[in-house]
């Protein structure tokens, strides 16, 4: 197994996220609406096929609150159904991806509740750890933008790299420092794995560690789920920024975070890499305050 370190994550572009989908008219259930009423909450997800959905459904039962998941294949069609009040909740997306579609749809959608997040690694065949990386090696990232950045803040954090400016959620390859310890490389983001013949090291979507024969645990380096700058990684439940305190919303999202079994299923479909956090709602909010102002600057 390999030496592997811990480091520092920060705030990135959203991931490349999926999803399309269909969501018919339900029924608005307001912000008064008390945990065990009866009422029926529509929430939007990503692959509700996966068996821990159906495990939470019923745990929500148990709590007196029927649940309707309502699948969706493309990550842009879960948030205009929230806001078009076809759901009352979502949970598919991070914080970064939230703040980019309030953003550019001036939309006001809020986080109100934490799930997981999963960190992204650095991974080699040639060496075991960081250190053992020589000055003016080749090091590979994915080349999209919602990768790239917390690809190279990764490096930062591991002392591979300098960053102009301390880096951000917009870095690029563009922006690493001559004198750096190694030389970046950006690649296709399915052909990083494949490249570790080639290159001394290299970042590697979670999607495509274990297809390239690699397991998590190989990683000589991954962000850190649990520094504050970590925030804007973590999945959330959302809603319409007027259900923020709805208590029967904020009732699932204590059942997410509390039933073991619903735990249990999400870390067996993220192959092992799901964190679990139960960050605050305030602290979301802030956060994704924070990356939309970040994104505006750049505007």
């Amino acid at each position: 197994m390999s030496k592997k370190i811990t480091i520092t994550a920060a705030a990135a572009l959203p991931l490349a996220l999926l999803l399309a989908g269909c969501a018919g008219a339900s029924a608005d259930p307001g912000a008064s609406g008390d945990a065990g009423s009866g009422e029926v909450v529509r929430i939007g997800v990503v692959g509700a096929g996966d068996p821990y959905w159906e495990t939470y459904k019923e745990a929500a039962a148990a709590e007196g609150i029927e649940i309707e998941l309502v699948d969706f294949s493309e990550y842009t069609q879960p948030n205009p159904a929230l806001s078009a009040d076809e759901l009352d909740l979502n949970q598919f997306q991070h914080v970064i991806y939230l703040a980019t579609y309030n953003v550019a749809s001036s939309d006001d959608l809020q986080p109100i509740g934490a799930t997981a997040i999963y960190p992204l690694g650095l991974y080699s065949s040639q060496y075991e750890s960081v250190e053992d990386i020589p000055e003016g090696a080749t090091v590979a990232v994915p080349n999209d933008e919602s990768n790239q950045a917390r690809g190279l803040l990764v490096l930062q954090s591991a002392g591979l790299i300098e960053l102009k400016d301390g880096g951000s959620i917009f870095s690029t390859v563009a922006d690493v420092e001559p004198s750096s310890k190694v030389k970046v490389e950006a690649l296709d983001a399915a052909l990083t794995a494949t490249s570790l013949p080639d290159v001394a090291a290299a970042i590697i979507n979670n999607d495509f560690v274990e297809d390239a024969g690699l397991s998590f645990e190989d990683a000589i380096a991954v962000d850190d789920p649990s520094d504050p700058n970590a925030l804007p990684y973590i999945n959330i439940f959302a809603a319409r920024a007027e259900d923020a305190d709805n208590p029967t919303y904020l009732k699932l999202v204590e059942i997410y975070q509390n039933t073991q079994e619903v735990l249990d299923g999400v870390q067996e479909a993220s192959g092992g890499t799901a964190v679990f956090v139960d960050t605050a709602a305030e602290d979301l909010a802030a956060s994704l305050t924070d990356v939309e102002e970040d994104i505006r600057a750049t505007q």
